[in-house]
């Protein structure tokens, strides 16, 4: 992941993007940040999905600014924090819309030969290590505890 950003941080500098490089060097930077915090507890490095997460994270701080300035009147700074939202949603995996999520979520159950509730656990774990930040799984969860009913 941070190849790629790093790929992409010389990209718009190459192309003279400065709101782009811009929004790549603070994701650069939230990263370092957590990866120096890691390493101070003993951890080495950042995982890929705390990455994700920074960038989930991330994402959803300049939706809520984006609506903050939108509601103060400030039509041009909600712009650039959406135009900052889409540069980091570029790095995310692509989320699976609801026939989707519905589909893989009946998938597990069937291969697991779930039966009822107390196999919510279990589909739940598979959900997550095979969809890492590619679903909602609060979404998720109410899917299979409606197909485990």
């Amino acid at each position: 992941m941070r190849d790629r950003l790093n790929a992409a941080l010389a990209d718009a500098v190459e192309k003279q993007d400065k709101r782009r490089a811009a929004t790549l060097r603070l994701i650069l930077a939230a990263i370092n940040d957590r990866a120096g915090a890691a390493r101070t507890q003993g951890r080495d490095g950042v995982a890929p999905e705390e990455i994700l997460d920074i960038l989930r994270k991330m994402v959803q701080q300049r939706e809520v600014s984006a609506v903050e300035y939108e509601e103060a009147g400030q039509i041009d700074l909600a712009q650039q924090e959406r135009d900052e939202a889409a540069v980091i949603l570029e790095f995310l995996p692509k989320q699976l819309d609801e026939a989707d999520t519905k589909a893989a979520c009946l998938a597990v159950v069937d291969e697991l030969g779930c039966k009822g509730l107390r196999d919510m656990g279990r589909t739940m774990a598979v959900l997550k290590e095979r969809y890492p930040g590619q679903m909602d799984f609060s979404r998720a969860s109410c899917v299979v505890k409606a197909l485990l009913h």
